[in-house]
């Protein structure tokens, strides 16, 4: 076959700058589908997703050769020379919903839409990093931001302030930033699952040891179990999946957040309103009069919430917080920065954990390749390996080379002799951490790159120290 036959009704049911890019031209059309012929050196299920959420209909592909694709596409399409896939859309379209659940089921975290100059994009992130979706023409995105804002129950006739808003559907909700900038308005929407029935501790990523320590210091009574960690390293999950375990009849337990990630039947949860003067501070003296037995804070951000939580650790009541910090013994120097006195935070911390997301590679195509020792970070405390596990990219991790995540982490249990080091404002621990057994990220890094779970560029900033 030369070419493909094209009729002109079928013609007109995709732009010419559409089937450039995807590198298809329609084959047949029903009611609830359309069939196309497809280069078969393109990734086939990505183009399949992307049409259907594009069209609002099935998508059936065959695959057909390259010669004969670029034939026919040059018979039958302009080409516009256009690099980009472009999107436009009507008053009456659901794209925002297609494009919602469409990342959604793709595991996809954020939405990003943004404009530059003449050129507008969406990007979706999954397993923590970006990938460009679509691109949208330049005189479609004021069309696209004002519907994101009536969906969001937000003022279409602001642009010059950030303004924020949320998207509710049955199974998990969306949460709305929008930004002014340079160029025109970025909307971030976040989703935010409602179904916390896949979360739990055997499942986060602890090793056996670590899960053990976390599980002794969870079950005190009192005492303030911290975790730190950057923005996106998991520490939420770890926080929900340790509620899912103390929620039990005989526990009264109380959270504050920004935002509600999840809902847990059988706990009282607060979502943080600093437009009314609802901080984790406030909401927290509250608390303490509402008689729990554990108390949950999204984040100590600032001496008074740290000192707020010592308070309610030394009445008897179990803490758990996050907190920005490069490391678990890091954090004791973080709270001493914010005002907490050593001695009282020797008497009140119970469990300092440390945790890091880092990206599985895909087993369907990772492949064992000789290192570079040049590649290697500049350290010498780990033994140098001569061969690796690294990413390749197929249809099934979208040619990234990955496929899901998994948390690394490291859990200090503060004993008596921990207690003493925290009182005398002793930074140099290490020693009595090796004693216990306890492992630093950077080890529990090296550890999984030897596994071959995941490759050097995911691991290079722990091993490094970064």
């Amino acid at each position: 076959m030369k070419h493909i036959e094209l009729e002109a009704d079928l013609q007109q049911l995709i732009r010419s700058d559409l089937a450039w890019h995807y590198r298809i031209l329609p084959k047949s059309q029903s009611s609830s589908s359309i069939s196309f012929f497809i280069d078969e050196t393109v990734d086939h299920e990505m183009t399949r997703e992307e049409l259907s959420a594009l069209l609002g209909v099935e998508i059936e592909l065959e695959l057909c050769s390259k010669e004969v694709i670029q034939r026919s596409l040059g018979r039958f399409y302009r080409n516009t020379d256009d690099e980009d896939t472009r999107i436009s859309f009507d008053a009456n379209t659901d794209f925002v919903d297609r494009l919602i659940q469409e990342a959604n089921r793709l595991g996809s975290s954020d939405i990003h839409i943004e404009i530059y100059g003449e050129k507008a994009r969406i990007r979706i992130r999954i397993d923590g990093n970006l990938m460009q979706r679509f691109s949208i023409a330049k005189e479609d995105y004021p069309e696209l931001v004002n519907k994101i804002k009536i969906r969001s129950n937000l003022d279409i006739s602001e642009k010059r302030l950030p303004q924020d808003g949320r998207i509710e559907y049955e199974d998990f909700d969306i949460r709305v930033s929008i930004l002014p900038t340079l160029h025109g308005e970025k909307i971030v929407m976040r989703i935010l699952g409602h179904d916390a029935s896949s979360i739990s501790l055997e499942r986060v990523g602890f090793s056996a040891d670590e899960e053990k320590r976390y599980l002794e210091g969870i079950r005190k009574p009192n005492g303030i179990i911290l975790i730190s960690g950057p923005t996106g390293s998991g520490k939420t999950t770890t926080l929900y999946a340790t509620l899912k375990l103390l929620n039990q009849e005989k526990r009264n337990i109380v959270t504050v957040e920004d935002p509600v990630e999840y809902t847990l039947d059988g706990i009282n949860q607060v979502q943080l309103k600093e437009s009314i003067g609802l901080t984790f501070a406030t909401a927290l003296r509250s608390f303490l009069r509402q008689d729990p037995d554990v108390i949950m804070l999204g984040e100590i951000r600032d001496g008074e919430t740290a000192q707020m939580a010592i308070r309610a650790a030394l009445t008897g009541h179990l803490v758990l917080s996050t907190i920005h910090t490069n490391s678990a013994w890091g954090t004791i120097s973080r709270l001493i920065d914010m005002g907490v006195p050593p001695f009282l935070l020797a008497n009140t911390i119970n469990t300092s954990v440390a945790q890091r997301l880092v990206r599985r590679l895909c087993t369907n195509c990772n492949t064992r390749s000789e290192l570079d020792p040049t590649d290697w970070p500049p350290i010498d405390t780990f033994q140098i390996p001569k061969e690796l596990n690294a990413p390749v990219g197929c249809d099934q991790c979208h040619y990234t080379g990955y496929k899901g995540r998994m948390a690394l982490y490291e859990v200090i249990p503060i004993d008596q002799k921990l207690a003493l080091a925290i009182k005398a404002n002793d930074h140099e621990v290490d020693e009595l951490l090796k004693e216990r057994g306890i492992k630093n990220l950077a080890t529990r890094a090296y550890e999984v790159l030897m596994e071959g779970t995941t490759s050097l560029e995911e691991v290079y900033p722990l091993l490094s120290g970064i």
